[in-house]
This record gives structure tokens, sequence and C-alpha cells, in this order.
């Protein structure tokens, strides 16, 4: 691939540092993958690196993502016969079943080691490739993902949804985690969780917790879901709302006694209240608007930015809070007044994107390059940093 030659030696430049504890770093950071590593050989080199992702794409050499940024891990190409014999030892004949027949697939699985990683196989012209995604050892805190303490609230809560939203890799999964632990070591709860693969394992603390897997123990999330409010759980964790179904049996969930945990794909909080409605058929919108202005608890929006530092990462979050005002709003369709109750909604713990971009500026852990780079309202910003 042109120019990553060029990118490797920048990458083994600055991978060629003192680790924090005072090792050299070069010995395992920098020293280009081996021809004919095994899989596992190549996650035990992605952890070395401290890599979050392990890329294999034919014609590609080995990449490894490192700090939210793709690294070349090795000088030659992969082959696509070299991509397909490096996977085909982890499927299950009924996994390599579904490949062929969806050519796609989603699951998580456990190395030698017990850690445990989530891999999407897919093809891509015409051969077969993978992200394979390190999970980390231990479920993370609110505190260890520089997430603000005010979400610790939302696990306080006895029903309600609360929704986490953001682009592909942001975070959301992490999140949740963190807040589910929370639940689990604080509160004596049921809690069950409907995951599509699971990807953090919670052991049982002050709670119990079912954890339950779209494809090995249920059909599908909208099914589970059904069935699940039948197991009187407390909380509930539902991985995505992908569909319609889906929704409304969630908000039914959150408005009739659950705490229920969800996520969307939406680039802020407001976006997660359209998204909503807009899964729906206008003549059931205004039943929906109702169920949301009951059941929300409350909207967290986050971005995961570099840091300053070139080797840390730091989220950016919008928080949305379901106050009166906010389900008046909602209610009534008055969606475009939420811009205004988020930013005047400090002491409900509230904030915009902008502020808490603005925020991370101002702690030095990003630049103002990249906050202006990803935020939504450059003039908000601006003002925000005068």
């Amino acid at each position: 691939m042109p120019g990553f030659d060029n990118e490797l030696e920048r990458i083994v430049g600055e991978l060629n540092r003192v680790a924090p504890g005072g090792a050299p770093e070069s010995t395992v950071a920098s020293r280009p993958v081996p021809t004919g590593s095994s899989l596992e050989q190549l996650l035990g080199f992605a952890s070395d690196r401290r890599a979050s992702d392990l890329i294999l794409v034919a014609e590609s050499p080995v990449i490894f993502r490192i700090n939210g940024s793709i690294a070349p891990g090795s000088p030659a190409p992969l082959s696509p016969d070299d991509v397909q014999n490096l996977l085909a030892p982890m499927f299950t004949p009924e996994q390599r079943r579904d490949l062929q027949q969806k050519r796609s697939l989603d699951f998580s699985f456990v190395r030698p080691n017990g850690k445990r990683c989530r891999a999407n196989i897919h093809y891509q012209r015409g051969t077969m490739a993978a992200c394979i995604r390190l999970l980390p050892a231990r479920t993370p805190s609110l505190e260890s993902l520089n997430l603000p303490a005010v979400l610790a609230r939302f696990t306080e809560r006895r029903q309600g949804l609360v929704l986490v939203t953001g682009p592909t890799g942001c975070g959301k999964t992490s999140t949740l985690a963190a807040l589910i632990d929370l639940i689990n070591k604080r509160s004596r709860y049921h809690i069950v969780t409907i995951e599509d693969p699971v990807e953090y394992h919670y052991a049982n603390s002050q709670s119990v917790v079912e954890q339950i897997e779209v494809g090995r123990d249920t059909l599908d999330f909208g099914y589970c879901l059904r069935s699940i409010l039948r197991q009187s759980p407390d909380v509930i964790l539902v991985g995505e709302m992908r569909d319609a179904e889906t929704m409304a049996t969630v908000l039914t969930a959150a408005e009739t006694g659950h705490l229920v945990f969800s996520t969307l794909h939406t680039n802020d909080t407001i976006q997660a209240v359209s998204r909503i409605l807009d899964s729906f058929p206008a003549g059931n919108q205004a039943q929906i608007r109702q169920q949301m202005s009951l059941a929300l608890a409350a909207v967290v929006a986050q971005q995961l930015l570099p840091g300053t530092d070139g080797v840390s990462r730091y989220p950016a979050v919008e928080i949305m809070v379901a106050n009166d005002a906010v389900r008046n709003l909602i209610r009534r369709g008055e969606d475009h007044q939420l811009r205004l109750q988020l930013s005047i909604g400090r002491a409900e713990g509230m904030i915009t994107m902008e502020q808490s971009l603005a925020e991370l500026v101002r702690a030095g852990r990003i630049s103002k390059e990249t906050a202006f780079a990803h935020c939504y309202r450059a003039d908000d910003l601006k003002r925000h940093l005068d």
C-alpha cells in the first residue's frame, strides 16, 4: 500500500519511547509482525502495542488502531488466502454457515489468556476481512473512562430510559458497561442485558446479572425484550435499539417501572428524539411522543477525541436530562426549543457538546484545533472559549 512503509517508520519512531514503568517499548512496540504469525500471535502483538483494534484486509499489511489512528504492523501485504487462513480456525460450524449465508458475522470470543475480543468478519472485493476489537480485561469505571461523575446519578433512578448516543467507536458500550457495573456493585437488583455480541462480563456482586446474546441465546432484540419483561428484571440493558419494534418495547418497559439503558447512532442528544420518532409511521408519532415524554430519563451523546499528549483519548459529552421542561417540549413537539434547555440546565447536570469541548481545552486535555474539528456549532464553542 503506497505510503505505508514510510508510515511504518514514523510509527516505529513514535513508539520507540520509554514506557511509564521505565522499560523500553522498542522491543515489543516497534518490532514488525513476523511473517506467518497466527491470529493469536497478532492479537498478542496488538496488545503489546496497546492497540484497540486489529484489522485484517487482503492486499494491505496487518493494521493496528493505536490511539484512534491506524498504523501498519507489517511491511508486507496480506494475500486473500492469508486472511482466510488466519480467520478460519475461529469459526464454529454454525458461524461458518452464517457467514456464508449473510456475508457478515459479529461475535465475541475469549483468548487463551482469558482476555475477551469482539470480532466482525465480513467480505470486501470478494475476499474475507475482519476487524477485531481487544476488550479491556476489567469492566471500566466512569473515572477510568474520564467521564463526568454526574452520569452516576442515572444509576440511582428506579425507572426510565437512559440513552447513550454517538458514532461507531466513540465508547458507547464502555460507558454503558461502567454504569451497569456501578449498579451491580451498589444495588440489589436483577439486571438483564441483551447484547449482540456480549462484550463485557459482569460477575455478580450486590446484584444478579443475566447476559443474553443475540444469535446464541435469543433470536433478536425485540423478541427477547418482550420475553424478559416477564422475568422480573429491575434493570435492562438493550445493546442497540435497531428497529421500531424494539424502540416501542423499550419505551413501554421504561414507562412501566424498569430502568432501561440503550444506544442509538446519533450525533447529539436532540437528534435522538427525532431518530426514535422517525422510526414510526406518522399516525403513531403522537403516541410515541407521549410515551417518550414519560419514559425518557436522559440522553448522553459522546465523542472520543485525541489528547494533546498524542497518547490519551478523552470523551466529550453532551447530556440532556429529562426535566419537566424537556418533557413538555417533547410532548408538544417543540424539539427546536430543547437546545435552549440544554444550555441553561447546568444546575441539573446538563451540558452541550460545545461546553464540554471548551472544558477539555481549558483543562489542557485536547487542543483548540481538535475541539473546533469536532464541534457542531463553532460560534458557540468560540464563545465558551473566550
